[in-house]
């Protein structure tokens, strides 16, 4: 693709989630799909007519098996966030249909035990998970992620 198609494509609407321990900790999982160190937050794309923290919800349940009843809504991100896709990788993924994704984030706090976390329940987008701290995350995280990344750990005070 050129880079004026590749402009011309929308944004993916998405949500994300920054679950927290309670502590400053924040949830990080190891894509399964990739074999280098990938580590990102749950996060995916919103159906059509569907309420942005509905969606939020159902990515954590699907990606992590934390259903609502084990979280508290302690935030969203005031605008929508934008990241565009390495050019290379825009034809090859969700068919080439956008050019990155607009996400709305959720904080939410864990107040169940880390065992009700389950990698398995659904998607397994995760191969493995654990606590990081902000900044260690921004560190993780895949680089044309991190702006984003930043911005949402420093709107809700996590870096």
């Amino acid at each position: 693709m050129t880079p004026e198609e590749i402009a011309a494509l929308p944004y993916r609407p998405c949500v994300g989630v920054v679950l927290t321990d309670g502590r400053g900790r924040v949830f990080a999982g190891q894509r399964a799909d990739m074999e280098t160190p990938a580590w990102q937050m749950p996060q995916g794309g919103v159906d059509p007519g569907e309420d942005l923290l509905a969606a939020a919800y159902r990515e954590l349940l699907e990606e992590t098996g934390v259903q609502t009843a084990h979280v508290l809504l302690r935030g969203q991100t005031r605008d929508w966030q934008y990241y565009d896709l390495p050019p290379e990788v825009v034809p090859t993924r969700w068919k080439g249909r956008y050019r990155g994704q607009k996400q709305m984030w959720f904080l939410m706090e864990l107040t169940a035990p880390d065992s009700v976390i389950d990698l398995s329940y659904k998607d397994e987008e995760f191969s493995s998970w654990r606590w990081m701290s902000g900044p260690d995350l921004l560190e993780a995280i895949v680089e044309f992620k991190r702006p984003i990344y930043a911005a949402v750990l420093s709107e809700f005070g996590l870096c």
